[in-house]
């Protein structure tokens, strides 16, 4: 099996990296039945100073819940990287989220749910 690429920037060491790739994955988004990980939303996970600095996005800017999910995402890097003395996870709306964004695992997961390519529908609704 090919090695799965990180799909967020980082300058962590490969096997943290994918220890934080695991505990993302039991993260879920509010509204879409897949975890945070695989639709796209965790753009880096940097260690600076003993912080880890997290930037991540939501699917939806007025997303009610978006201080829930950043939090528990915040927690669950904290338990994968423990000698990281702090977590600061930042919500970034500038860049808004869109489906290109997810990893071929979470467009798989996506078409399972809902029957359909979201990523296909989203491209061809660009192109019209």
């Amino acid at each position: 099996m090919e090695e799965e690429k990180i799909a967020f920037e980082t300058n962590l060491p490969p096997e943290k990296a994918k220890k934080i790739v695991e505990v993302l994955r039991e993260v879920y988004d509010p509204e879409i039945p897949i975890n945070v990980y695989d639709l796209g939303l965790i753009r880096k996970v940097v260690l600076e100073n003993g912080t880890l600095k997290v930037v991540m996005t939501l699917t939806a800017v007025g997303c009610p819940v978006a201080g829930n999910v950043a939090q528990e995402v915040g927690y669950a890097i904290q338990s994968a990287v423990p000698e990281a003395q702090d977590v600061e996870v930042e919500v970034d709306f500038e860049r808004p989220w869109d489906p290109t964004q997810m990893t071929p695992r979470g467009r798989e997961m996506f078409k399972a749910i809902y029957g359909y390519d979201v990523v296909e529908q989203y491209l061809a609704a660009q192109q019209s």
